[in-house]
């Protein structure tokens, strides 16, 4: 069990590096089209690698899966990316991580919308603590960034709104086609849109970019997204979902660590209020099913 917890925890912290990385390449002048196109580029091979392996043997996927592969990998990994990667231009990655920590609660409202799934008082409090952590950094945001933190916040608030879409509709096509598989073909749809989308809205010659920009890409899509892929799938596998996203718990603070560090984020007594608040109310919500 220990090897699971540790497995989960790693993982939660190297995803909470995408945002760090996102933010140290805009120093750059690069934009979101050009830099979430670099990313999947680079992660392309790993998950078409992956999507391979676990494909070995198994029956090939009819049309209908295959548009379901499609729609998915276009909800959760393509535009929840890219709305993600634009809304980190304008504001901290502290803020962006808290607002993605929400998920769960767009998953349960998705739920209570689309086929009206009960929800418990326990759940209702979670979430009002929650969102009332949310709103009070974004406060903060707004008066230290600006009118464009509003930008930014919803552009990543739709983010988590279109990842809880994936994981409300994937479910089925998990339990069909396996939770590997899926992640490998819906990522590799991913990484072409973003691909595409470059080749359609930029000339050739917007991907000449600092070295910097290349090599913290190929950062972004190793260590802070196909590795933590696999780290947190091997958690699950060894401890369960349950367990494995209580120490998931531990991104947020990281990525505010990490803000501090080496960004320089200034660190508040509102970030750290709205981020006890974030954290505790999710604690919370899940512990009422």
């Amino acid at each position: 069990m220990a090897g699971g917890l540790l497995l989960a925890t790693l993982g939660a912290i190297a995803f909470s590096g995408k945002a760090i990385i996102v933010k140290l390449a805009y120093r750059y002048g690069v934009d979101a089209v050009t830099l979430i196109m670099y990313r999947m580029l680079f992660a392309l091979p790993i998950f078409a690698a992956m999507a391979w392996w676990a494909s070995r043997g198994k029956a090939a996927l009819t049309r209908k899966d295959w548009l379901g592969v499609a729609w998915l990998g276009f909800t959760g990994y393509y535009l929840a990316s890219f709305l993600d990667f634009a809304g980190l231009a304008y504001i901290s990655a502290s803020f962006e991580r808290l607002i993605l920590y929400l998920n769960p609660t767009l998953v349960l409202l998705l739920g209570l919308v689309l086929y009206g799934r009960r929800i418990t008082l326990t759940q209702v409090i979670g979430m009002a603590v929650s969102y009332g952590g949310v709103v009070l950094v974004f406060g903060h945001e707004i008066n230290l960034l600006g009118r464009e933190a509003a930008w930014g916040a919803l552009l990543v608030f739709l983010s988590a709104v279109s990842y809880a879409i994936y994981l409300v509709y994937s479910g089925e096509m998990v339990r069909r086609l396996g939770a590997l598989r899926l992640v490998g073909l819906a990522t590799t749809v991913a990484c072409i849109c973003c691909i595409v989308q470059f080749l359609v809205l930029r000339p050739m010659g917007a991907a000449a970019v600092a070295p910097e920009v290349i090599w913290l890409s190929v950062v972004n899509a190793t260590l802070c997204t196909a590795v933590p892929v696999l780290m947190v799938m091997m958690a699950i596998e060894r401890v369960g979902a349950g367990l494995a996203a209580q120490a998931g718990m531990v991104g947020p603070m990281s990525t505010i660590l990490m803000g501090v560090l080496i960004l320089g984020e200034p660190f508040t007594g509102w970030v750290a209020a709205g981020t006890v608040l974030v954290i505790a109310g999710i604690f919370v919500f899940t512990r009422g099913k």
